[in-house]
């Protein structure tokens, strides 16, 4: 198959630490970035893949941001999709009786209600900082603004995050997407759009899902890697991630995309 796009998550999958791509990585994606298009596909904000995109020499390419709830090209914005604010502060009303805090992003923009250690891990490995700001005045300066979430994080204990998750279902589950990227935390975007919506987007004219490489290692990813023309899951994914995956390389740490890239796309 002459193949046209490599789509790739980021956390979990190409970044072989929390926040950055390995020299290995880098020289793979340039050995064949001119002969297949490269894109950046993840939960994370603008701001937060930039610099990866910078570093893998991959600006003249868009990505995708928010699990495909905002798709930028440079600094044209190709496709937003919010989350409404009375459908936020339903999810802040089950979250806050619980103790669990709600991070609150909209295209380059980051709210917390208070710095925490998870608070500070995500700035760590994302290279972005938050305004700090209790959620219910953010949700009143947004409704100033006429302006939605891309993306809801929400952050609790284990225990918090598992009584909440079957009630964000049961009210929220055909309004939003909703998973855990891992047990304290659920990511919620909107359910009209995915990783797999936005990477049709992109393809050219004459181009098919068939043409397309995608990488994941989460929930998130399953959709695209079971419509690409191959699904790659890491060795660290998710195990029902590799049961739909049609190949599974090595972990994330031991740069299992770019291993793949050289065993496999010999261009």
């Amino acid at each position: 198959m002459n193949y046209k796009l490599l789509c790739t998550d980021l956390d979990g999958t190409l970044l072989s630490t929390k926040s950055d791509v390995s020299d290995f990585t880098i020289s793979e994606v340039g050995r064949i970035k001119e002969h297949i298009r490269v894109i950046l596909v993840s939960a994370r904000m603008p701001k937060a893949m930039v610099y990866l995109q910078k570093r893998l020499g991959l600006m003249k390419e868009p990505m995708i941001c928010y699990n495909g709830a905002y798709i930028l090209h440079g600094d044209k914005v190709l496709a937003s999709t919010e989350i409404e604010l009375d459908l936020v502060s339903g999810i802040l009303a089950l979250s806050k009786a619980l103790g669990i805090h709600l991070g609150l992003y909209h295209k380059d923009e980051w709210y917390v209600p208070e710095d925490s250690e998870r608070v500070q891990k995500e700035i760590l490995y994302t290279k972005a900082n938050p305004v700090f700001m209790e959620t219910e005045h953010t949700l009143i300066d947004w409704g100033l603004r006429n302006i939605g979430a891309h993306k809801i994080m929400l952050m609790g204990t284990k225990t918090s995050v598992d009584m909440v998750f079957p009630q964000l279902m049961e009210h929220f589950g055909t309004a939003l997407n909703l998973y855990r990227s891992n047990d304290t935390l659920i990511e919620i975007s909107p359910n009209s759009v995915s990783k797999l919506s936005a990477i049709t987007q992109l393809l050219e004219t004459g181009e098919s899902l068939e043409e397309v490489i995608a990488f994941g290692d989460n929930y998130n990813d399953m959709e695209m890697l079971q419509k690409a023309g191959l699904g790659v899951a890491v060795a660290n994914a998710r195990e029902e991630v590799k049961a739909i995956a049609n190949h599974i390389t090595l972990k994330n740490t031991e740069d299992g995309v770019a291993h793949f890239i050289k065993q496999h796309l010999l261009i």
